[in-house]
Order: structure tokens, then C-alpha cells, then sequence
């Protein structure tokens, strides 16, 4: 698809047509099916590698090995379905990080977006030389300019390379925040200051290496006029995450799509995950127990998450989440980005990314006629 006027992303040695990455969203909402459409379209389309194996009958003594295995059948099932660019996003805090990782590698996933966590500690079976020499793109997400320094610092040292580019997630996005709660409402950490911060930290080291290090503005990303305007202010391009779930590519079940266009804005709230981080979702019937005191029985199907203490929650997230997700959202939730309100029907990836495209070519018309200030 071209991309007309909107500018392309170039990541590491791939170029998309589009500006727009899919954000990985779990557990099984963005998988192959999704993560193709979008890549067919010229964007990049990205499955979530966190927990895939809930998503099919197995032992529950080899959850570790069931992932791996289904996030190569995921991978491989969007690379049969398109030719665009798939990349997978891979939580650090996830208990299988390494195996998810080296799966993804050995599979030869064209880009790796790593987020919850500071991506400072690799498999041995990642040696800097392979480290350096890897075709797979490694894209870090960060919500900060120091957390962007330090990995720049780190791997510049370890491994003689710096990041393919970063992801950087404002505080209104879906999903587990990067935000203290007190930080989450405050202006000084819209997406907007955050973004010159850490287009600055990655400066230096273009210069040193003598190339771009794109940085990706993610987080309340959610018409063309936004990605118009961030790619105004520097960023490579977007991550999008709620505007896709409302597609009928999606791999959610229907009625988890229905929570987001039913959604109005004063049911966004952010609750206390029981990883220990807030998170924005859309709030129900689950999540009011849950504030209430209620606890949800559950039995810990693996320890999923480093820093989960499963013997003092009052229920399963990695559950709640696979519940919703097939529409059970008597037994969970839907994490959300904070416009979530705005989604008001289901439409196809195609009608989306020629949307969002006609809207920033409305939004470049209108910026050149505007007259200069001053």
C-alpha cells in the first residue's frame, strides 16, 4: 500500500510504508492474525509473546517450552499470511523471557520490541558478536530519557551496538504504565515533553555511530492529526494499540471488542496490578470486585511474571486477561489506552490505515496553510 505523503519508518535495515506500529497487546489480543493485516498494509504488525501457550489445552508443567512453541507457530502463520514486516513484543519482567527471546531470534522475527523492563541482561546464547551481527531489529520500549541513556550506555559498552530504535510510551497508554500514579496526571509527563527529552539523549550516539536511531511516540497515539503532529516534533513514527482491537482482523473474541466501543470515558480507570504496577483498563463488574476486596480464587498456572507474588493477590492476571480475551469478561478485564471512549464501531485494518492516512494528509494541508506565527 502507498504510503502517498505520509513518511515511511526505517528501523535497523527494514523500511515500512507507514509510520505505524501495531502495538503488542496480550495475552492472544494482537497474534498473527492482526499483527499480518496490519503488516500487509504497510505498518508493522507485532504479536505479544506473553503467554500464548494459556491460549491452547497443555501441561501446565511445561508452560515455558508451550510458549516457545506457540510464538513460532504465531510467527510463522503471519509470515504465511503476508510479506510485510511482523515483529513480537517480549516483556523482560515475563519468568520465559529468555526462551521466548531466543525463539523469536532463531525464528528470524524481523524486529523485537522489548518493554517492561530494562533489556540490560540477555541469554548466553546472545554473545555480543551475535549480539552485533543478528539480523532480528532490537527496539527497547522506555518511558523516560534516563531509562534511554542507560541502555544506550550499557549496550554501547556490552555489546558495541546501540539499540535499532526505541519505543518511547507515554503515561496514556493502555496496559501496564512505566508512571508512579501520581505521575500518571501530570502534564510535565505528557508524551509531548517526554519525546525532546529522549530524541536528545539518543542524539549523541547518531552521531557517534552515524546513523538514525528512531525514536517511536506511543501511548494516546490515536488519530493521523496526532501522528502528524508527533512526527512534527521528531519522532520516526507511532505505536498504536487501542484503535486496532476495534478490527475485525483482531484476535480477541467479538465481545471483547465491544467492550472498547461501548466504553465511556469516565469507565478508563487505573487500577493496582497485581505486578505490582498501575495499568490503565476499561473498569466492570471484575475489576469492582477486585476494589471491593473480593478475592477471585485461582491456581497459579506458572509464574509468569518475575515480580508477581501470586500468593498474596486477590487474583490471576494472567487469567483475567485470557478470560477477557475470549469475551469471558465476568472473569476479567480488557486493558485499554486512554482513549479507549473515543472507538465507536468495528471496522477492517485497511479502512483504519486509509483513515488515519487521509487524516494526516488533512493535518499536513492544514499546517502549510496555517499562517507562521509571529
Amino acid at each position: 500500500m502507498a504510503a502517498q505523503n505520509m513518511p515511511g519508518l526505517h528501523i535497523g535495515k527494514l523500511a515500512a510504508p507507514t509510520p505505524i506500529v501495531q502495538g503488542g497487546m496480550g495475552i492472544g489480543i494482537s497474534g498473527a492474525g492482526l499483527a499480518s493485516a496490519v503488516a500487509d498494509q504497510g505498518g508493522v504488525g507485532v504479536i505479544s509473546a506473553v503467554g500464548l501457550g494459556m491460549l491452547e489445552s497443555a501441561s501446565r508443567t511445561h508452560y515455558h517450552q508451550t510458549n516457545r512453541e506457540a510464538l513460532v507457530r504465531e510467527i510463522r502463520t503471519a509470515r504465511n499470511k503476508t510479506s510485510g514486516i511482523i515483529g513480537v513484543n517480549i516483556m523482560i519482567a515475563l519468568s520465559d523471557f529468555d526462551t521466548l527471546l531466543l525463539g523469536a531470534v532463531d525464528e528470524g522475527v524481523d524486529i523485537i520490541f522489548l518493554g517492561a523492563g530494562l533489556p540490560l541482561h540477555f541469554p548466553e546464547e546472545l554473545s555480543p558478536e551475535r549480539m552485533r551481527q543478528m539480523h532480528t531489529a532490537l527496539v527497547p520500549i522506555v518511558s523516560s530519557a534516563k531509562a534511554a541513556k542507560l541502555i544506550l550506555k550499557y549496550w554501547s559498552k556490552r555489546f558495541n551496538r546501540v539499540p535499532d530504535g526505541f519505543v518511547l510510551e507515554g503515561p496514556m497508554a493502555g496496559g501496564h504504565l512505566g508512571f508512579t500514579p501520581e505521575q500518571i496526571d501530570d502534564p510535565g509527563y505528557a508524551l509531548h515533553r517526554l519525546l525532546p527529552e529522549v530524541l536528545a539523549a539518543v542524539a549523541p550516539y547518531e552521531q557517534s555511530r552515524g546513523h538514525k536511531i528512531p525514536v517511536i511516540a506511543a501511548g494516546g497515539v490515536y488519530t493521523g492529526r496526532d501522528i502528524h503532529d508527533f512526527l512534527h516534533l521528531g519522532a520516526a513514527g507511532v505505536q498504536m494499540g487501542t484503535r486496532f482491537v476495534a478490527t475485525h482482523e483482531c484476535d480477541a473474541d467479538i465481545a471483547f471488542k465491544q467492550a472498547f466501543v461501548q466504553a465511556r470515558q469516565e469507565d478508563l480507570t487505573i487500577i493496582q496490578s497485581p505486578v505490582g504496577l498501575p495499568g490503565r483498563a476499561i473498569e466492570n463488574d471484575f475489576l469492582r470486585d477486585v476494589a471491593s476486596g473480593h478475592k477471585k480464587p485461582f491456581t497459579c498456572p506458572w509464574k509468569c511474571l518475575k515480580t508477581c507474588d501470586y500468593t498474596q493477590s486477590s487474583y490471576c492476571i494472567a487469567c483475567a486477561l485470557n478470560q477477557a480475551r475470549a469475551g469471558r469478561l465476568k472473569h476479567g478485564f480488557a486493558f485499554a489506552g486512554a482513549n479507549a471512549w473515543r472507538v465507536d464501531r468495528i471496522m477492517s485494518v485497511h479502512e483504519l490505515m486509509h483513515s488515519l492516512i487521509d487524516e494526516y494528509q488533512a493535518a499536513a494541508r492544514a499546517s502549510e496553510t496555517a499562517p507562521a506565527e509571529g
